[in-house]
């Protein structure tokens, strides 16, 4: 009898224990994928406005021109045919309004509505800073400054980061110089993540233009 009842008090005790271990715990959960935050550069996830990604799609990797200028539209603003930022830069790959008079643009709010018309304007403004640059690009490509491969992709979007001007002075002072952005990108960033890719098909033009 004694015997019987130690074993069915120790299966109470086992089941008892094995059912307590089955219960969920209270889990603490941190609100990382939804934030309270009004500054549309604070997010990391895709607007979930589908007119911000007209036509747009997941950058590309590889060194296609279509993985480099998705790459370049990534890093301006991400992805969106329609952002302006705080400077007043517009579009996917973030243009101001002096840069688009260059190659025919005067309607910026045609511009920002036209996904077709900023690609042709990012291809525009390609040719014409291939042109400006073509003696640096003939003279460095393919070699290291300062530590820094320098290709031709890499110079054209460090063009577009900072302007050709920028760009002369970069390699004037042999790259021992910084140049950043308002926001503190570097230009030298730019001639590292974009450098390598094919922009040989883009075509030098000193008149290159939207229209």
């Amino acid at each position: 009898m004694i015997k019987k009842w130690y074993f069915y008090t120790g299966l109470i005790v086992v089941v008892a224990f094995l059912s307590y271990g089955f219960k969920p715990s209270k889990l603490e959960s941190t609100p990382w994928f939804l934030i309270n935050e009004t500054d549309d550069t604070s997010y990391l996830l895709p607007s979930l406005n589908v007119n911000d990604y007209t036509n747009s799609e997941i950058p590309y990797t590889g060194t296609f021109f279509i993985g480099y200028k998705e790459a370049i539209g990534f890093k301006e603003s991400q992805g969106k045919y329609r952002k302006i930022n705080s400077l007043g830069y517009l579009g996917k790959y973030q243009f101001g309004i002096e840069t688009l008079k260059t190659i025919g643009v005067h309607n910026s709010s045609a511009f920002l509505n036209s996904p077709r018309m900023q690609e042709k304007a990012f291809i525009a403004l390609l040719s014409k800073n291939k042109w400006e640059l073509r003696a640096i690009i003939e003279k460095y490509e393919g070699t290291v400054l300062n530590g820094t491969r320098i290709t031709e992709s890499g110079i054209l979007a460090a063009a577009h980061l900072a302007g050709v001007g920028s760009v002369k002075k970069y390699f004037r002072y042999k790259g021992k110089r910084f140049f950043r952005d308002a926001y503190g990108t570097s230009l030298r960033s730019y001639l590292v993540r974009f450098g390598g890719y094919d922009t040989s098909f883009i075509v030098a033009d000193s008149t290159a233009s939207v229209i």
